[in-house]
């Protein structure tokens, strides 16, 4: 047995070009790294201790209900995705462009008047904000959309929204603050402006999609462009150095170099190097089985009042058909932030029979998912680290959505970019 302390080099000879690059973690930054490495020429195993790719973007089949690991969705406007992915093959189904808010007793609809003009009177005449909030909403999707975001203004959200957009309180309240406390897992909307700007325009621009066959069909695609043999999976990493990694029964692999395609905890956890990493925002996902669905649209419904548990939550099997068996409807809801109590499906239970009354009697709880690490924080600032590309720190590379911005896009181009940057150091070229 090795007594090499973790997170040093064992005595062995030095590295040679046959070693493999190796990638620990096979989420989508670690499967874009390995994609772009593999296209480089360069030889790489990726690693990973569960059973399937993926990381936090996986689906589990569950009395035939294809559950998501926590909501999630593919924005297809993302520029990443659009490079990474065959959407076609993914057989990708979209949700209705706008929301559904509960607010008041009563659901109304705030639509997408350029995508869906037929609802552009129900949603100027819906009771939430002002007209001249319409008027605003025009000009920030304008803005967005019509050109390059270059400023280097940064904000909190809810200040860019309110002193810079001029939106009123009560648009904010009952419109944006649910819509992306959903997106960003934090409900005072303290993100950063910059990244809001990119996603109202990939919001305005593309659809949220849902695959056929659930979310883990992305990574399960990434994966299955890999040679044979790249991907080892059920494979626990439990140390690492510049040139090795040592697994859970005791092997030690040599590396031409080694990538951290984990999280951030575990990243420093691993290499035993302490790195400052962005705060958890974490987030609770309940699913339901019910005989028919509450709703008839493909739409996200969000919670406008602002009490309650619930943020927002949807009939996946409205947008997606195959999500639940035949006859049966899946709900999901979700919560931001972990609630420390007990007392949650009660909670969620009392507060979906206020919207939809007696029928939520029928419904089945299938899984509560409560997941710690769901998104790094991206306070005002953040992308200003991300201007410099990828580069070793003590050794070891690193990538993921923590290193670039909290998203599939963010994972998918960190993937890459960090890839890009070891493939320049490997072999003295310029990145490209």
């Amino acid at each position: 047995m090795s007594t090499r302390q973790p997170g040093t080099h064992p005595a062995t000879t030095p590295h040679t070009h046959t070693d493999p690059v190796i990638i620990v973690g096979a989420g989508l930054a670690g499967l874009c790294c390995a994609r772009e490495l593999l296209r480089r020429h360069i030889p790489c195993l990726l690693l990973d201790a569960s059973d399937q790719p993926g990381g936090r973007v996986r689906t589990e089949i569950v009395d035939g209900f294809r559950l998501d690991a926590g909501f999630q969705v593919l924005q297809t406007a993302y520029p990443e995705a659009q490079q990474q992915l065959n959407y076609p093959a993914l057989q990708l189904r979209s949700f209705f462009p706008g929301a559904l808010i509960r607010t008041r007793g009563r659901f109304v609809e705030m639509s997408d008047p350029w995508r869906r003009p037929s609802r552009l009177l129900s949603t100027l005449f819906n009771g939430v904000g002002t007209f001249a909030d319409r008027l605003r909403l025009a000009r920030l999707r304008w803005t967005v959309c019509s050109q390059e975001d270059h400023s280097t203004t940064d904000s909190s959200t809810a200040d860019f929204l309110r002193l810079t957009c001029g939106f009123s309180p009560d648009l904010i309240q009952r419109f944006f603050r649910p819509w992306f406390a959903g997106v960003f897992l934090e409900p005072a909307l303290a993100t950063s402006s910059r990244w809001f700007r990119f996603l109202f325009r990939i919001f305005a621009t593309g659809d949220a999609a849902l695959p056929a066959a659930g979310m883990g069909a992305i990574p399960q695609q990434l994966a299955a462009a890999l040679p044979p043999h790249t991907l080892r999976l059920s494979t626990t990493v439990t140390a690492v150095a510049p040139l090795s990694v040592r697994l859970a029964d005791g092997q030690t692999l040599r590396a031409r170099a080694v990538v951290l395609a984990v999280d951030g905890p575990a990243a420093a956890q691993l290499s035993q190097h302490p790195r400052q990493t962005p705060a958890a925002c974490s987030t609770a996902c309940l699913y339901f089985d019910a005989p028919q669905p509450p709703l008839p649209d493909p739409i996200l419904v969000l919670n406008g009042d602002g009490q309650g548990p619930i943020n927002n939550l949807c009939v996946v099997s409205n947008v997606v058909p195959e999500y639940a068996p035949p006859g049966r409807s899946l709900i999901s809801v979700s919560v931001v932030g972990l609630p420390d109590t007990t007392e949650l499906e009660h909670d969620v239970r009392r507060q979906l029979t206020e919207w939809f009354g007696s029928q939520v009697h029928n419904w089945r709880l299938l899984r509560t998912h409560r997941i710690s690490w769901a998104l790094p924080a991206q306070p005002p600032g953040f992308l200003d680290q991300q201007t410099q590309p990828p580069a070793a720190v003590q050794g070891l590379w690193y990538c993921g959505d923590y290193r670039q911005t909290a998203s599939i896009h963010g994972a998918m181009l960190s993937g890459r970019q960090t890839a890009t940057a070891l493939a320049a150091a490997l072999t003295g070229s310029t990145v490209t």
